[in-house]
């Protein structure tokens, strides 16, 4: 029997939930995880898995909608009207994603609102990397390239994650963003073949969006205490210091088709190993900027809050004319969307 019949089975009026239910709740589970099958809303999950998933959704969801800000800031200034179409449909989609998540999270019994109100008190984190500043054309490239593609590779595996919700809502984001990361490559493989003003330009951007993008993948493992545990319930299949390296690998040929160099003097291939050896990656700054000492980590939930209050009035049309047409006898669920100022993973 697995976690959803034994749940179905307890709710079912014919036995107090007693110590033997919960034992036999938790067995379920791990039978469950332990097949390779999905948890869904319904079924019986332990607390701190789903406060686990609640935290790790949060976050995502928060980086997807923050992370629209540096790239929007760039959607007026694009040097054409086809980057300006393809950069405004990337800060959509990202906004898209963090209606995804949110809406996963919800399944888990906490409220859009409960998160927006954390992440805009500053009591939920997101991706630190989205605390650095876009200050040339080329930070486009570099973050579709090195960003987009960070995330491609942490994330992928979440399609296969235990909880359903969640895995379902992976699946679109990742394609998507395999559309940004390669709009991002294209951006900075025409400016690396460009004059040698453009040229410079893309360099700079790669030199300033390398170690942040190796930042993503979260601390190295030995400091990670949360990666054991989030492995053994399948919610992450692989360790931070896995995916880096994996991302390393992907990247060096890549920066060497596009004629740029990554800013790491030990970046040197391994036969050994079979892997590329990379530098030390610089914890304090990562710690720093995660702590709120980023150069915009003010701005950008400055900038957020800013948005929700003047959407105020959007959300409450919104919930006006939903409550004048309600579908199927109820009124539907009007979700809080991210507004402008929010900005991508």
């Amino acid at each position: 029997m697995n976690a959803r019949a034994e749940t179905e089975h307890a709710g079912d009026g014919t036995r107090d939930h007693t110590a033997n239910d919960t034992a036999g709740h938790a067995a379920a589970f791990e039978r469950t995880i332990a097949a390779d099958e999905r948890i869904e809303p319904r079924d019986w999950m332990p607390d701190a898995y789903r406060a686990t998933l609640v935290r790790q959704i949060a976050q995502h969801a928060h980086s997807e909608i923050i992370g629209m800000q540096p790239e929007a800031d760039w959607i007026t200034r694009a040097p054409s009207l086809r980057r300006k179409a393809i950069l405004i449909a990337k800060v959509q989609d990202e906004a898209g994603h963090g209606l995804y998540l949110y809406g996963a999270a919800e399944t888990l019994g906490t409220s859009r609102d409960e998160l927006l109100d954390k992440l805009h008190a500053g009591r939920h984190k997101y991706s630190s990397i989205f605390n650095y500043p876009t200050l040339t054309w080329a930070d486009v490239g570099a973050i579709g390239w090195l960003v987009d593609g960070a995330a491609i590779t942490n994330q992928v595996p979440l399609c296969r994650c235990s909880y359903g919700p969640y895995a379902r809502a992976m699946v679109r984001i990742c394609k998507e963003e395999s559309f940004h990361q390669r709009q991002g490559y294209e951006l900075l493989h025409t400016l690396a073949h460009g004059t040698s003003a453009q040229r410079a330009m893309a360099q700079d951007a790669v030199d300033r969006w390398w170690w942040p993008s190796l930042m993503m993948f979260g601390p190295p493992d030995d400091a990670s205490p949360r990666t054991e545990q989030s492995m053994a319930w399948r919610i992450k299949r692989h360790t931070n210091d896995e995916l880096r390296q994996r991302f390393v690998d992907i990247c060096v040929p890549q920066a060497e088709a596009l004629g740029l160099t990554l800013p790491d003097p030990e970046l040197r291939w391994n036969e050994e190993r079979g892997h590329w050896d990379f530098g030390p990656v610089d914890w304090a700054e990562f710690r720093a900027v995660l702590a709120g000492e980023g150069p915009c980590n003010e701005e950008r939930v400055s900038r957020r809050r800013r948005a929700h209050a003047e959407g105020a009035w959007v959300r409450e049309a919104a919930s006006a004319y939903a409550a004048k047409h309600p579908r199927g006898g109820a009124a539907p669920h009007v979700p809080t969307a991210p507004t402008v100022g929010a900005g991508a993973s």
